[in-house]
């Protein structure tokens, strides 16, 4: 859903939020520099398998946003990302605060993936109940689905490429309908995308 390649990140705090964001950011492609006095053991082994991820064992200083366009506020002192929050906005940075979302200038949803199935929830400012909202959703759209529409996206690119776009319109109306996800949950849909060549 972002196509991070452009963004250059800061990520202030070392815990599992930070952790959290810094994982999101580099999995969309950003450069991340994690700024954090001490971190999560987690943070040093993404460090490792990651060369996106940059993290600095220090305190939080404004000279620190000098080469960024994004930033996340996510240590456990509201004071401290209070003052992150006004320094990048006083830059005309994008900031998102984790424990305080009024402050930044952004939110970050809560995410779930299933290959290529992801759905972003926002809770107005919550994000305890859209992390729920999320959990509850990871519950029901699974790998099955995340395979089915990797199926899809084949049989899709296949007769778009043969030139074939009613026969996709066609193929589309039938496997995607109202019982989509039941299908998929059960099985059928497997049985059904067998018959579209």
């Amino acid at each position: 859903m972002l196509d991070g390649t452009s963004i250059s990140a800061l990520v202030v705090g070392g815990g599992s939020v930070g952790l959290r964001r810094a994982q999101s950011l580099a999995d969309a492609g950003a450069r991340v520099r994690v700024v954090a006095p001490n971190s999560d053991p987690r943070l040093d082994e993404l460090q490792r398998e990651n060369p996106r991820v940059c993290l600095t064992r220090a305190e939080y200083d404004a000279a620190q946003l000098s080469d960024v366009n994004f930033v996340v506020a996510a240590t456990d002192r509201p004071e401290v990302n209070a003052v992150v929050a006004a320094d990048a906005r006083a830059k005309g940075l994008i900031v998102n605060v984790a424990d305080a979302p009024d402050l930044g200038t952004c939110t970050i949803p809560a995410v779930h993936r299933a290959g290529d199935v992801v759905v972003a929830i926002s809770a107005g400012g919550v994000p305890s109940a859209a992390m729920r909202v999320r959990d509850e959703i990871a519950r029901i759209i699974d790998e099955r689905h995340g395979r089915a529409v990797a199926a899809l996206l084949d049989l899709r690119r296949t007769l778009l490429d043969r030139g074939e776009r009613a026969r996709w319109r066609e193929a589309s109306e039938e496997l995607v309908g109202s019982d989509f996800l039941a299908d998929v949950s059960s099985g059928r849909f497997a049985e059904r995308l067998g018959q579209w060549p």
